[in-house]
């Protein structure tokens, strides 16, 4: 996974504006669903958002050309709605493996409820999916996700330190069945939500088919060999 240290001088100050960026805007996104200022002050944060939203969009890229500081083979994705430093959506999660797979540790605020004072069950969903994947990648597999079911056994709440977990349970060639957990951090073997996700590396003419327009940042044809969105997974802790 790159990092400002491996990364030359410009594509460090690239990534350095992206993550500081991803951040402001979580903290707008943040700020904008709890704030409880008036009409007048919302108008004027609203003016003042298109602004910035005019200056950001005035070079675009399309759906088919990758970000220029993504690396899909090696698992880098800037703005990944789960891991992405750029993304506005994201928490976002740094994943680690461990000799029982894969974890993370998340505290979510207010801008991903559901019902009131707990995670929405969407979001539940969208971290397994990643982290399920990222199991995946920590044990050399890759794939797709076919089917993704959950447990939800307790709400998750928010504000509260969480625990996530993930492992491979079954690799029969292309397809690998991975399970996972949310917990929280303080009572971790208490699940709130459990995963079961089955991934499938999809056959070269489909991948073909899936990824055959994806260009580079310089418009050169560089469809992913290994077309995953999970996110790099940090070495194994000692």
């Amino acid at each position: 996974m790159d990092t400002p240290g491996t990364l030359d001088a410009d594509r460090g100050e690239l990534l350095a504006a992206v993550t500081d960026l991803g951040s402001a805007l979580r903290e707008l996104v943040d700020a904008a669903v709890t704030t409880t200022v008036d009409a007048a002050s919302l108008r004027a944060a609203a003016t003042a958002a298109r602004e910035v939203t005019a200056g950001l969009a005035t070079r675009r890229r399309a759906r088919h050309e990758l970000p220029a500081l993504d690396d899909p083979i090696r698992f880098f994705r800037v703005y990944n709605p789960v891991s992405g430093v750029g993304s506005p959506l994201a928490p976002p999660l740094a994943i680690r493996a461990d000799d029982q797979g894969v974890w993370a540790e998340v505290t979510l605020g207010l801008a991903y409820e559901g019902p009131p004072t707990y995670v929405h069950g969407g979001v539940s969903a969208l971290l397994m999916d990643q982290l399920l994947g990222a199991a995946t990648i920590a044990v050399g597999l890759w794939g797709m996700t076919v089917r993704l079911e959950l447990d939800y056994l307790g709400p998750v709440p928010l504000g509260t330190p969480l625990v996530l977990r993930a492992r491979v349970i079954e690799d029969a060639g292309r397809k690998s069945v991975v399970t996972g957990t949310i917990a929280v951090a303080g009572d971790p073997g208490r699940a709130l939500v459990s995963a079961r996700g089955v991934f499938v590396a999809p056959r070269p003419e489909r991948s073909q088919a899936y990824f055959g327009a994806v260009t580079d940042a310089a418009g050169r044809h560089a469809p992913p060999g290994r077309p995953t969105d999970a996110t790099a997974v940090a070495p194994r802790e000692v």
